[in-house]
């Protein structure tokens, strides 16, 4: 949990020293290292006692002596002097379409509004447009995105979620009072955010449970609402749902809590027909109960083949089983390379050599290097000179690794007005190009789907990163036709993204299916700045199993030949 708390406290310092408007390397700096701890597998206070935290990628002393402070204060000066020169309502809108840092600040400046909710009412009273600068369709946008960001507060990112369901988890495997643990509900399958973290425990001795786990100082509160059953919230603010039942209920309830509220009342149909009672804690077939061990159990007892959790939505799943036409689903196993990272060429932490390293490592067959591009000074884009440099680079690893396959790669801006950050003759000697959007959100729905599908058709282009732009729990995602990017997609033959970094999972599900069903190859990648964050890969996987995705829909578990042949085939007549 330290890691996380180091973590927060240095990108809040990096998105203060944005709006105060500092320069962008310090700004960098600062975000670099947040990212970086968060990564860490290591505890930071133990990397501290050995005195190695300048050796951690991004950390210089500056920032290792702040981090410090952290540790044996518990709060950082320099953050509280940030504080204070930046308006708290300030931060929270930043993210929002039209607001940058100055357009916030001058909200702030001239309405004083002390929150979202505050803001929110000033929007719809139409006081922002007496703000220099803001018009009506500023104004409309504001609105959108701060119901957008109103809607999602009831809920938290995966990876926020993540950290305490490790936790937690960890803590109720070392009891020997618990036979099993897992897992349940939307955290089991998988979805983007989640209310609370859901588990079920066998025991026999629910109530020493309860009391262990609310001594954890993890656990900020502990509310028991019956003999089985805890709520309780941890130091992060995520919500804990424990339900402890006996051993031999074990896989029901854990069905049960797994699946959504659609997926257990069409297989309790699907059983009313066949003559089973199931409520969620046992199942009676003529007034007998079925005794089952596992979830598979559960499923035959249906006549059903086993359905995966991330399936479990109430979205064609039982009929499929019914149908013996289930998707055999992607694994993480079935990935032979990444397709986005980046590295400190850009705005990584990780050098070329580590990045590869780390892949072949991995098992991994490929990696493409796709630092930013030009236009992007924030993140140290690639000017064509720079490109050159590290092409001299990648070409000396290329043999040094052999056979490995590094490739050239870029991750390219779409400008606001559609055009691309290189010309074509640049981009033709690049051997993979992902095109994406970085700036301009504030645009309409027609404006912004124009440029990806401009990206789209330019023949260099081979895939759309993160593309709808969302960041969980901080930026919705800009206002875009999926559908009709998607259509061009299939009609190209291009490939979609599923961004693997935990503050994407872009695409979401609903549109990984939409591309599935459209004939679109999904890439699967980790966006990775560093090293450790090629292992979040999981993550992608987790979205893609969510989107019905098999192993055939995602372009990098080709082997490198294949996908040196599918890239090249989407230039054929132009190189």
């Amino acid at each position: 949990m330290k890691n996380l708390e180091i973590a927060w406290t240095l990108r809040e310092i990096s998105d203060l020293l944005r709006v105060k408007g500092e320069n962008r390397f310090k700004v960098r700096a600062y975000n670099n290292a947040a990212r970086s701890i968060k990564k860490l597998k290591e505890d930071i206070t133990t990397l501290r006692k050995k005195e190695v935290l300048t050796e951690i990628p991004g950390i210089g002393e500056n920032i290792a002596k702040k981090i410090e402070e952290i540790l044996d204060t518990g709060r950082s000066v320099y953050l509280d002097e940030l504080r204070e020169e930046v308006p708290p309502g300030v931060l929270s809108i930043i993210s929002l379409p039209g607001v940058g840092p100055k357009t916030a600040g001058l909200l702030y400046e001239k309405l004083q509004f002390k929150d979202l909710s505050e803001l929110m009412v000033l929007a719809k009273d139409g006081r922002l447009r007496d703000v220099p600068g803001i018009g009506p369709k500023t104004e409309t946008n504001i609105l959108k995105g701060i119901e957008k960001l109103k809607k999602n507060m009831e809920h938290v990112p995966h990876g926020l979620a993540r950290v305490s369901a490790d936790i937690i988890f960890e803590l109720l495997s070392s009891f020997s009072l618990i036979s099993r643990v897992s897992l349940a509900g939307s955290m089991r399958r998988g979805k983007d955010m989640v209310g609370d973290v859901d588990f079920v425990a066998a025991s026999d001795n629910s109530h020493k449970v309860m009391e262990i786990l609310g001594e954890h100082p993890h656990i900020r509160e502990l509310d028991i609402f019956h003999d089985n059953r805890a709520k309780a919230f941890t130091n992060l603010g995520t919500k804990i749902d424990l339900q402890i039942v006996k051993e031999d209920k074990f896989a029901a309830v854990l069905h049960r809590s797994t699946g959504s509220k659609k997926h257990f009342q069409q297989l309790s149909a699907l059983g009313n027909k066949k003559g089973i009672n199931y409520d969620g804690n046992s199942i009676l077939k003529n007034g007998k109960e079925i005794i089952v061990s596992d979830e598979e159990g559960i499923y035959s007892a249906f006549g059903l083949p086993y359905i995966d959790p991330e399936l479990r939505e109430g979205a064609g799943e039982i009929e499929a089983a019914k149908n013996n036409s289930l998707p055999d689903l992607v694994d993480i196993h079935d990935l032979r390379g990444d397709l986005h990272t980046h590295s400190t060429w850009s705005d990584g932490h990780g050098t070329i050599e580590e990045m590869v390293q780390e892949a072949v490592k991995m098992g991994y067959s490929y990696l493409a290097i796709t630092d930013h591009s030009q236009s992007l000074a924030v993140a140290n884009g690639l000017t064509v000179g720079r490109l050159m440099e590290q092409w001299d680079e990648i070409n000396y690893l290329r043999k040094k690794y052999a056979p490995f396959l590094i490739l050239r790669g870029i991750e390219m801006d779409i400008l606001r007005d559609c055009r691309l950050d290189y010309e074509d003759e640049i981009l033709a000697k690049f051997d993979i190009v992902i095109a994406s959007i970085h700036t301009g959100f504030e645009q309409n729905k027609e404006a912004i789907t124009e440029r990806l599908i401009t990206a789209l058709e330019n023949p260099y282009v081979d895939i759309i990163a993160h593309p709808t732009g969302r960041i969980l729990g901080r930026r919705p995602p800009y206002e875009v036709d999926m559908e009709k990017v998607i259509e061009k997609a299939s009609k190209l033959g291009k490939t979609l993204e599923v961004n693997s970094s935990l503050d994407r999972l872009d695409l979401n599900a609903a549109y990984v299916r939409m591309a599935k069903e459209a004939g679109v190859k999904i890439a699967i990648n980790t966006d990775a700045h560093g090293k450790t964050g090629l292992r979040d890969m999981e993550y992608g996987v987790m979205t893609a199993r969510r989107g019905w995705l098999e192993k055939n829909d995602v372009l990098n578990t080709l082997d490198s030949q294949e996908l040196l042949s599918h890239l090249s085939r989407n230039r054929v007549g132009v190189r």
